[in-house]
């Protein structure tokens, strides 16, 4: 069983950035596919962007050219990098792990708590 730990989250001014960390206890990140997804309030949670095992990505066309997700094995853990948030970019970010890439969250085996990122215009 794998456990993931979210941080980096805060509030931003529109225009900053962020790095939110998802680190991983009880495998490597390399066994799984690792998802970032974000949820509003009101909404549903919605695909941010995804690594294969392989370091193949996806990204949402809203967050294309914004936002990186990269992995480091040495410290079994998995980052998005954020940049040039905008306000649409508030939610409670989570990331999850799964045997597939792809963009559904039923597809993702296990989940973080989530952290909070807030930017403000």
């Amino acid at each position: 069983q794998v456990r993931l730990v979210e941080s980096g989250g805060g509030w931003v001014q529109a225009g900053g950035s962020l790095r939110l960390s998802c680190a991983y206890s009880g495998r490597p990140t390399s066994n799984y596919a690792t998802g970032w997804f974000r949820q509003a309030p009101g909404k549903a949670r919605e695909f941010v962007t995804t690594i294969s095992q392989s370091d193949y990505t996806d990204y949402a066309a809203s967050v294309k050219g914004r936002f990186t997700i990269s992995r480091d094995p040495a410290r079994n853990t998995v980052y998005l990098q954020m940049d040039n948030l905008k306000p649409e970019d508030t939610a409670v970010y989570y990331c999850a792990a799964g045997y597939y890439h792809n963009r559904i969250p039923g597809q993702y085996e296990y989940w973080g708590q989530g952290t909070q990122v807030t930017v403000s215009s």
